[in-house]
């Protein structure tokens, strides 16, 4: 096959934009054959305008659930998310802000209660990353911005959701295979992400006295915004070739893991991570 995944691309600004990719990311869940798992609950999903965010929302919605997105600025594609979603019969909520700012997710949780009630599920998605090469070069604010989206983001967001969070209630968080295998050019997002682990395990220890499961998904390469808006045209259009099935995955391929943990089908799974990565094998 083709060592160019993807025609070359790049974007000035994250978060990136999923109506300027070229091809459009598979992220609305089309063929997904739905089985109302997920009834009469009420979801949270952080970074849910576009990509991962997005067919996972869409793909709750599918499964009977109301759903919340959070997103920072990317207005159209939010309200692409929200006209999928009620597309399926299910009342959605887009609220706009930077999950770094705890009283940003103190305002996510009260708008949620106040608008279905109830919140049943969280998933912790929102996360950006910054090529820098070489350690030296990685600024203070650099690092200190992608720890506070990628990894005080699901602190804030998590801690403002627990009170409104009953008894097998779960919570799914973002993490990436870089997490286990390292990334020479985003060390700090990698880092993030091995934060993020330790977070889920940990969470998921405390939580289970509560009835409250907390797991992981660690995608590998996936075409979503965050890869023309990180990387260069070249770094772009190869994305995904180094995965064994030499392509890069698409966010309906990875929705399913969240829906299975978010479910009652994953009660006895606590402190997992679920690895959608195309092939990569993960001891860990």
């Amino acid at each position: 096959m083709s060592k160019t995944a993807q025609p070359p691309q790049s974007q000035s600004r994250q978060p990136g934009h999923e109506q300027e990719m070229q091809p459009r990311p598979a992220s609305a869940m089309a063929n997904y054959r739905a089985a109302g798992r997920l009834a009469g609950m009420v979801a949270v999903v952080s970074g849910g305008d576009s990509g991962i965010g997005q067919a996972v929302a869409v793909g709750f919605a599918k499964e009977g659930a109301d759903v919340a997105i959070t997103y920072l600025d990317e207005h159209e594609d939010a309200g692409e998310t929200a006209d999928l979603i009620k597309a399926e019969g299910r009342r959605v909520l887009i609220i706009p802000g930077d999950v770094g700012n705890p009283d940003f997710c103190r305002e996510v949780a009260r708008q949620v209660a106040k608008e279905f009630s109830r919140i049943d599920i969280l998933v912790n998605n929102a996360a950006e990353q910054h090529v820098t090469k070489r350690l030296e070069d990685l600024s203070d604010a650099q690092l200190e911005r992608t720890f506070r989206t990628n990894v005080f983001g699901q602190f804030f967001l998590t801690r403002a959701i627990l009170p409104y969070m009953r008894e097998g209630g779960s919570i799914v968080n973002t993490t990436s295979v870089t997490a286990y295998q390292g990334s020479p050019g985003l060390v700090d997002y990698a880092s993030t992400k091995g934060a993020i682990l330790a977070f889920t395990r940990s969470l998921a220890r405390q939580l289970m006295p509560r009835g409250i499961r907390v797991n992981g998904v660690a995608p590998g390469p996936i075409w979503t915004p965050l890869i023309p808006s990180s990387f260069d045209v070249e770094e772009t259009a190869r994305h995904g070739e180094s995965a064994p099935m030499q392509r890069a995955g698409q966010p309906d391929e990875v929705a399913p893991c969240y829906i299975f943990l978010a479910s009652r089908d994953a009660s006895y799974m606590t402190g997992q991570v679920m690895h959608p990565n195309g092939g990569t094998i993960i001891n860990g």
